[in-house]
């Protein structure tokens, strides 16, 4: 479980160092060639007089630094988008066997629930860090009340449906409570209730799918896009195998 914690933590550094320098590389090539054009210019009129003030790499450096609440929740979506994936996919393999393949039972469900503590803790720190970012203020109130934001709305045929996708992603932090509460309190108590509420999970997946493919930055095309359309159908296929599965017992 530390391992995963430690990983975890170096996904989100990771991310988040990588973007600031990324940033810091971009700017100081436009420097430079703005820089060499301006020197290599024909026109002997143009007479350039220096700007005083911090250098544009520099300025920029200082904005993705005053912007790091931006990043943290970038860096938090992700890791909870594929630790969603991982936890949908190895729990339907415990009842089809599958995880049995690859893990001995007592070490899948060890990282099954560790997995799902990492889920937890970046679905928290993802939220959290919203609060914080001024480029793209969110509210405590429109954090946590469903179609309360105005954050990219959505309209279909005709019809103003509000920030939709973002209260996809509200509906669903609910839902993941409801389903760490019964797993604390319900899971030997009342079983079969808590497998009710376990079914949630994929509707937490329908949701976060179409939260996160629409409001990710990441996701918003490229690779990351494509990696997670496939992801989505993967855990499609799972989760259909696994509710006509329950229909035949």
């Amino acid at each position: 479980m530390r391992r995963l914690f430690v990983i975890t933590s170096l996904i989100i550094l990771f991310f988040v160092a990588g973007s600031i320098n990324g940033i810091t590389v971009v700017a100081s090539a436009a420097t430079a060639a703005t820089a060499k054009n301006l020197s290599t210019a024909d026109s002997p009129n143009i007479l350039v007089n220096p700007v005083q003030g911090p250098a544009v790499s520099k300025q920029l450096v200082t904005r993705a630094r005053s912007s790091w609440p931006w990043y943290i929740t970038r860096a938090a979506g992700f890791v909870a988008a594929i630790a969603l994936v991982l936890l949908i996919l190895s729990g339907i393999g415990f009842i089809t066997g599958a995880t049995f393949r690859f893990l001995e039972p007592l070490t899948a469900w060890a990282t099954h629930k560790a997995i799902a503590y990492v889920f937890g803790i970046a679905v928290v720190v993802h939220v959290v860090a919203l609060l914080f970012d001024k480029y793209v203020p969110f509210t405590i109130a429109q954090a946590l009340v469903p179609f309360l934001s105005h954050y990219r709305t959505v309209t279909i045929a005709g019809h103003n449906l509000g920030s939709l996708y973002v209260a996809l992603g509200v509906f669903a932090l609910y839902f993941v409570i409801a389903i760490i509460l019964t797993s604390i309190f319900w899971i030997d108590k009342k079983p079969h209730t808590w497998k009710l509420f376990h079914f949630m999970s994929y509707l937490i997946m329908i949701f976060v799918f179409f939260h996160a493919l629409y409001l990710g930055t990441d996701l918003m095309h490229g690779i990351f896009r494509v990696l997670w359309i496939i992801f989505g159908i993967v855990v499609a296929i799972a989760i259909l195998y696994r509710l006509r599965r329950r229909n035949k017992a």
